[in-house]
């Protein structure tokens, strides 16, 4: 075992639902609470588990040790094994893509599907503070009544999805609040920018990349190996769980067992 996972702090997640596990995994910045509109749709076929990565929610931060994905993934996995979640289905979005395509490299996960995910970069990005963050922890103590403003809901989370009305301003607020409190934003954006997974081909397990159509964040991997299925999502921005939930929830439904 490594030093990392040794030392890994609690995972913190929701679990609801019956049948095989499935975990979800947020972007960068969000928590746990980002799939809401999804999990009702999933909890009838599969056991869902929504987890707070190392660092945001509830979960406090990795220590000692630099918070890249494949670490993120190995506290993950030994969190949800002290629980008895030893196998398990990965999805995730973004930053929660990537971190679900090491956990299947790595073995725990039994297939994968990545949304808009972080990490298929040709090079390492240059570093950048999270302009995103720091706005967030600004507006962050009046997010609740920022939220209820249709226009400004709909200027700051244009972004992140293409249809800003279709998120209700709680769900909005929520987001806000996430990003501007998550206490390992920071040196996870370094640890992520700096790094690439190019790993594809050698996950032995079912493979799904999912892409919004109109995601504005993570551009689209042009040539993926033969080992990989991969999905357009049309009409969403980068979270889609908020633009088309029912069609995220098919997409994971049919590639998760």
């Amino acid at each position: 075992m490594s030093t990392a996972t040794a030392t890994a702090p609690p995972i913190a997640f929701d679990r609801t639902g019956s049948g095989p596990a499935l975990v979800l995994l947020h972007p960068l910045g969000a928590d746990r609470r980002v799939w809401a509109p999804v999990i009702p749709l999933l909890a009838g076929g599969r056991e869902v588990i929504a987890a707070d990565l190392p660092g945001f929610g509830d979960s406090p931060p990795l220590r000692g040790v630099e918070p890249t994905p494949a670490r993120l993934a190995e506290a993950v996995a030994a969190g949800l094994a002290a629980h008895g979640i030893e196998e398990f289905a990965a999805a995730g979005n973004s930053l929660g893509g990537w971190v679900a395509l090491e956990l299947a490299l790595a073995g725990p996960a039994r297939s994968v599907v990545a949304i808009g995910s972080a990490g298929l970069w040709r090079e390492p990005l240059a570093p950048r503070r999270g302009t995103a963050h720091a706005a967030a922890r600004i507006a962050s103590p009046f997010a609740g009544a920022l939220a209820r403003v249709p226009a400004i809901k709909r200027l700051a989370m244009a972004g992140f999805v293409a249809h800003p009305e279709r998120m209700p301003a709680a769900a909005a607020r929520d987001l806000i609040r996430a990003y501007g409190r998550a206490p390992g934003f920071e040196e996870v954006n370094a640890a992520m920018r700096a790094n690439t997974f190019s790993r594809l081909a050698d996950i032995r397990v079912p493979v799904t990349l999912a892409w919004p159509e109109h995601d504005r964040i993570v551009g689209r991997l042009r040539n993926p190996p033969p080992n990989v299925r991969t999905v357009i999502l049309p009409g969403a921005g980068h979270l889609p769980m908020w633009d088309d939930p029912q069609r995220v929830a098919e997409l994971l439904l049919s590639s998760s067992a």
